[in-house]
């Protein structure tokens, strides 16, 4: 966490305090307002890790975590919907490619918010999404399983492979078009709000000139591999909820709160690593630890909540059912494997 508090920190606690948590419970039975997606685009939150020459305010990464804390320690359906854009925003901060100067500003300074449609590459070398050279531009063919923000996102940034085993990156806007369908927004057990469906795709043609990432897959994975390994800052925001929940002179929660914190600055400090390729190993067991904290802390507030915790619009039933989504979100198979080898060491 941050000593001192950085300005989009003070912005992201006005935002939860007056905005999302207030609505919470409402939001998670129905779906994030675009009136909240609005004022997360205008208060600056969607640049943090953007350039400063391009609108963005270039913060480190502990406020990023932060701010990411706040959010989803307040409404995880909102923030779920918000932190896709980070992924769009860091991609053409690292590329030259023509798309950069068309999009980065744009989605710095929150006039356009971005989702994501590439978590399916992870399921390599099963291939859901193809992406074929076709008249100055690409082709993209096949099934984007889950894609979240449906309606509130104004581009997306799709990825596909191509038959020589590379990875095309290209934004579109997020809207029905030609060559892509969306499908009805599912019921999940947690976060439906957050609008998540799934695209068909039948030949969705995007420019060259809206590609931001060309690299052959290999490359590509190397570098996603150490992402999904860290532990996510929401983990962290929803047990802090959860734990605010219980009586804070309790010994149980003092011990919780303690325990959690160490982890935390475990966690931190490895993400901030030089070498983020290090310390695989050691960055699983304290995400699985995280997960494990989580979930002691959202089922305290469900014992503490008691009879009352049955309601559908319970504080303590929501963040449990959003820490139930957390286990699983980002989850890769080797996150997978390290999450059931601590469960099953457990007992």
């Amino acid at each position: 966490m941050t000593t001192s508090p950085h300005p989009l920190v003070v912005r992201a606690r006005s935002l939860a305090a007056e905005v999302l948590a207030p609505q919470a419970e409402r939001v998670d039975q129905e779906q994030v307002p675009a009136s909240s997606i609005e004022a997360i685009k205008t208060s600056g939150l969607l640049g943090v890790n953007a350039p400063q020459a391009y609108g963005g305010s270039g913060a480190p990464n502990s406020v990023a975590r932060e701010i990411a804390e706040i959010l989803a320690g307040a409404c995880c359906a909102t923030w779920f919907v918000q932190t896709q854009h980070y992924t769009p925003v860091l991609t053409l901060t690292k590329t030259e490619l023509p798309a950069k100067e068309k999009l980065l500003a744009k989605l710095a300074t929150g006039e356009l918010l971005s989702g994501v449609a590439y978590a399916h590459l992870r399921s390599y070398p099963r291939v859901p999404v193809r992406a074929v050279p076709k008249r100055g531009g690409w082709r993209f063919h096949g099934t984007v399983p889950w894609y979240t923000g449906w309606g509130l996102n104004d581009v997306m940034l799709l990825a596909g492979v191509t038959d020589a085993d590379e990875v095309v990156f290209a934004f579109t806007e997020a809207r029905q078009q030609s060559g892509l369908t969306a499908s009805p927004p599912m019921r999940l057990a947690a976060l439906t709000a957050a609008r998540t469906v799934s695209l068909q795709l039948d030949g969705l043609w995007i420019p060259d000139e809206a590609v931001a990432l060309h690299a052959p897959y290999e490359s590509w994975a190397a570098g996603d591999r150490p992402g999904p390994a860290n532990a996510s800052p929401a983990v962290f925001g929803v047990a802090e909820s959860a734990l605010g929940l219980l009586d804070q002179d309790d010994p149980t929660t003092k011990g919780l709160r303690l325990r959690l914190d160490k982890v935390r600055r475990q966690a931190y400090a490895l993400a901030d690593h030089p070498a983020p390729h290090e310390h695989i190993e050691e960055r699983l067991a304290l995400k699985t630890k995280a997960f494990d904290l989580m979930r002691t802390a959202t089922t305290a507030a469900l014992v503490t909540g008691g009879g009352r915790a049955l309601a559908v619009d319970n504080r303590a039933q929501r963040l449990a059912r959003e820490a139930m989504f957390l286990l699983v979100q980002g989850q890769t198979a080797e996150v997978r494997r390290a999450h059931l080898g601590a469960l099953s060491a457990a007992y």
